[in-house]
């Protein structure tokens, strides 16, 4: 069994659950499910609303990225070491944040 097999699982649920939110957003973006309203003071709320929309899409598509390359680095081997200094995240850091690529010495230098 891989060191990091619960982790692997942990990653691909929490993939899954924003590749869901993301599919969500995007049907909003998009009104799939309600056309845009004829009234234009209705057109500019919905138009706010699309942006905030935007943002939390944008947000999920950087954590999708992330978490894809975490499950890489478990598949290669690679996961848990530090891309700066090369030395183990500690473990306690990556059950926090399971898609961090720095240690915690790494990260407070680089402002993370």
């Amino acid at each position: 069994m891989n060191e990091y097999e619960e982790v692997r699982n942990h990653l691909v649920a929490m993939l899954e659950d924003l590749n869901l939110r993301l599919s969500r957003i995007t049907n909003n973006v998009r009104h799939s499910d309600t056309p845009l309203e004829k009234d234009f003071a209705e057109q500019a709320t919905q138009n706010e609303n699309n942006e905030v929309m935007d943002y939390l899409g944008n947000s999920a598509r950087t954590e999708i990225d992330l978490i894809n390359q975490a499950i890489a680095k478990i598949d290669s081997g690679h996961y848990g070491i530090c891309q700066v200094c090369d030395e183990p995240i500690n473990k306690e850091r990556l059950k926090a944040m399971p898609h961090s690529v720095m240690c915690v010495k790494c990260a407070s230098k680089a402002g993370h």
